[in-house]
């Protein structure tokens, strides 16, 4: 399918800009920083706890968003004799924030960064998360560095993590950087980036691991106005993905050794609920070839043509059911992330999710031979309910401005018919999903016998803002 998109007129629009405030009183977001929090943020930002190693020396780049300025990570890699070596580094915002402080307590309040059209609802007050905390270029900053050994075909055999200062020499967006590796011009990290992320996400394929190849949908300023478009990642943004994914398992697998730790985890999907994908794919004609995993499978498939792109929308019900396990002790049971096809911890995001700075604070104590702090080890164990209530507030946030702008911006064409491919059916309701080709719109369309994976007219039966619903109905 073409990745079209949805543009509102670059006018003032009080009833959008309504709609959002609704929401965020709807998904009870918080408001500003308390003054208590601002004021310790000030002065923790100009008084951090700086580690003695310096590795300025270390060409460190980040690669984000263009605009973004809570930087998390910054990135050097290099040649080693058989194989390569990976520098990450993550903003440390252990060095500014602690364990029972103001700033952690509206932390835990808030669990992760909240982004909508309009702006965001930041995990730490601004002065820290896109100031004294953040990796901009130029500046000398703490950070928890990473350094993650690879093999001549990137399996990752060596790791360790030390708090350092170091200094980002360039912030890069990921357009530029796509443009450097596919014109020939890049070199470093960059040219290094493209070479390490191909072997990364074939050792992903080789472990049974998954990224769906499927478009974002996604709500963006477009002047004074909104748009929502299908955009498809970018080479360059999957494999700087892969950076992130093999340092959380590096953590992870630390942590496993030490016998303390935070996990991602998500569950295998059950016997049944893969053959029900197979059966999917065959009525699609998605080719599964016998003694081949799902990962295998969807690897290969291309979001722009309509059997495979409704079968990527529905067999994500074999990857839900992630959440986060703490343990100290024994490890869990079930300690593996079948998405990622291994053991795997999220550290490499602590300025916009909350439980990252805890299992940094524990893989840079292990690492050391120390013991994990003990206001780490209170804290842990109440972590996985915080980010999963917090999680799902995120969702529905992000689930909910889309619905607002997309009924928005069609309020004006009820009636009309449209081109859309039929993504989502099932047995037991007279409705599915399609995804409208043009403007870029997922939503429910009513009618019995949906045929899943083919293209259809159908007609726009409600597009209200005020309850954000869009309905259309086969034509």
């Amino acid at each position: 399918m073409p990745h079209k998109s949805i543009r509102v007129p670059g006018e003032s629009h009080p009833r959008l800009d309504d709609g959002f405030e609704r929401i965020r009183r709807e998904m009870k977001l918080p408001d500003e920083f308390p003054r208590a929090v601002v004021d310790e943020a000030e002065w923790v930002a100009e008084v951090p706890a700086l580690p003695r190693l310096d590795r300025t020396d270390l060409p460190l780049i980040t690669i984000d968003p263009p605009g973004a300025m809570d930087l998390d990570q910054a990135v050097h890699l290099e040649e080693r004799p058989g194989g390569y070596r990976v520098w990450y580094a993550i903003a440390d915002v252990g060095a500014f924030v602690k364990p029972g402080g103001a700033i952690d307590a509206e932390a835990r309040a808030r669990g992760e960064t909240v982004y909508m059209p309009d702006g965001r609802v930041p995990l730490h007050p601004p002065v820290l998360s896109e100031g004294a905390a953040s990796l901009l270029p130029g500046v000398t900053r703490p950070a928890a560095l990473w350094c993650v050994d690879l093999d001549a075909e990137g399996r990752i055999v060596g790791a360790d993590v030390t708090r350092a200062l170091v200094r980002s020499r360039e912030r890069l967006d990921y357009d530029y950087a796509q443009a450097a590796i596919d014109t020939g011009t890049a070199d470093g990290t960059l040219r290094l980036l493209a070479e390490i992320g191909r072997l990364r996400l074939a050792q992903e394929r080789a472990r049974g691991g998954v990224t769906l190849p499927t478009p974002d949908q996604e709500v963006v300023p477009d002047g004074d106005g909104y748009r929502v478009e299908l955009r498809a990642p970018l080479d360059a943004e999957a494999w700087n993905a892969q950076i992130s994914l093999l340092t959380g398992m590096a953590a992870a697998s630390m942590m496993l050794d030490a016998e303390i730790g935070l996990l991602r985890v998500l569950p295998p999907a059950p016997a049944e609920r893969i053959a029900q994908v197979r059966r999917m794919a065959a009525a699609l004609g998605v080719p599964w070839p016998e003694g081949a995993g799902y990962g295998e499978v969807v690897h290969s498939l291309d979001p722009k043509v309509p059997e495979q792109a409704a079968f990527l929308q529905e067999s994500t019900v074999l990857l839900r059911g992630a959440g986060y396990v703490a343990f100290n002790g024994e490890p869990p049971a079930q300690a593996e992330h079948a998405a990622v096809g291994a053991p795997y911890a999220h550290v490499t995001a602590p300025l916009r999710r909350l439980i990252d700075r805890y299992a940094t604070e524990i893989c840079l104590a292990v690492a050391a031979g120390e013991p994990v702090p003990q206001d780490v080890q209170r804290a842990m164990g109440e972590l996985p309910e915080i980010m999963h209530a917090t999680g799902r507030r995120a969702g529905g946030v992000e689930r909910a401005c889309v619905d607002l702008v997309e009924a928005f911006v069609l309020r004006e064409r009820v009636g009309q018919t449209f081109e859309a491919v039929v993504i989502d059916v099932a047995d037991d309701r007279p409705w599915g999903q399609v995804q409208v080709t043009d403007p870029a719109v997922v939503a429910r369309c009513d009618g019995e016998g949906l045929p899943l994976g083919e293209t259809v007219r159908v007609r726009l039966t409600r597009a209200d803002p005020t309850t954000r619903e869009v309905r259309f109905s086969l034509a």
